[in-house]
Parts: structure tokens; C-alpha cells; sequence
């Protein structure tokens, strides 16, 4: 099992990633749908282990499926037949779909200074932190005045220090070695 989902891991991802791209999420997890429907019929099966040659495979999936087909997830297809990776078009679902549901989480960050930010500086650390996290960002902002100055961001199991207090502690700290 785990070298079905290997092998199927560099299809989903380059589709996700494309269809993050063109932004056309939908599309291609529907398209993904019926193919993975259509892969595990009987009948598509014995084509699938049948020495049928990959041209002929992609055709058949490519009439079957042409509703939910464009030029893009057409040749999906064609790479996947030429590959003879159709078998595998479960696999690429349910990796597409973690991909999607990854994309759309939200990430708690917790954003302490020592006095209000300003939408400026708060826009600022959101695109920061989006990017380096790959995913939405949530803020939640509170004030601790014992920071001194300068912020404490957290989220998960990251923390970023800026503030003097923490520069003193690692001040200290150094010192103290």
C-alpha cells in the first residue's frame, strides 16, 4: 500500500499544483473523481492489466471521461496511461484531496507586542507568516508590556522572538556562558 501511494505521490502533487496554478481546484478534483470511479469498474480493470497499448488505454478513459476532460487533464490521462499508472488514480485522489484540505487550513498565530500593531505591521507579519507557513494565517493579537518592546509571534511549535525582553534573556544567557 504504502508504495501505491509513493508512486502515485508525484501525479497528485503535480496536479494539485497545477491546478492551484490556474485556479482550477474543483475541476480537477472532479475530473479526479470519475477517473478514479472509472479505474476500479470491472471492466476498465481488465483493460488496465491487459496488454492494451497506452494509447489505447488513455483513449478509452478519454471517451469515458471526456465530460469532465479539458486539454490539460487529457494529457493528465496520457501521462498517467504512458506510465501505466491509470491503476493508481485512486491513490492520486485521496493524495489530491489531503493536498487540497492542507492548502485551506488555517494556522492559529499568536502575535504578542508590547503596544497595539498597526493594520500596516499586522499585514505585514500575516503575509510573512503565510508564506513561510504555505497556508492561511489567522492572528491573534495581545499586548504584554513586559516584552518591552518589539513582538513574540507564535504558532504550533514555531516562536519567533523579537522582542528586547528576549534579546536581554539571550544577552544574559551568553553572558552568563
Amino acid at each position: 500500500m504504502a508504495d501505491l501511494v509513493t508512486i502515485a505521490r508525484p501525479y497528485a502533487k503535480a496536479a494539485f499544483d497545477f491546478a492551484v496554478e490556474r485556479n482550477c481546484i474543483e475541476e480537477w478534483q472532479k475530473m479526479l473523481v470519475v477517473a478514479s470511479h472509472v479505474s476500479q469498474a470491472e471492466q476498465i480493470k481488465s483493460v488496465l492489466t491487459s496488454d492494451m497499448k497506452p494509447d489505447s488505454t488513455a483513449n478509452v478513459f478519454i471517451s469515458i471521461c471526456k465530460d469532465e476532460l479539458d486539454e490539460y487533464r487529457t494529457n493528465f490521462i496520457k501521462v498517467m496511461a504512458e506510465n501505466k499508472r491509470l491503476a493508481l488514480l485512486p491513490e492520486v485522489l485521496t493524495l489530491f484531496i489531503k493536498y487540497v484540505l492542507e492548502s485551506q487550513a488555517v494556522a492559529d498565530v499568536d502575535v504578542i507586542s508590547a503596544s497595539p500593531l498597526t493594520e500596516a505591521q499586522l499585514n505585514k507579519i500575516k503575509a510573512a507568516i503565510e508564506q513561510r507557513l504555505s497556508r492561511k494565517v489567522k492572528l491573534e493579537c495581545h499586548i504584554d508590556k513586559s516584552i518591552i518592546s518589539g513582538f513574540i509571534i507564535r504558532t504550533g511549535d514555531m516562536v519567533i522572538d523579537s522582542s528586547i525582553r528576549g534579546r536581554l534573556n539571550r544577552l544574559s544567557d551568553a553572558l552568563q556562558s
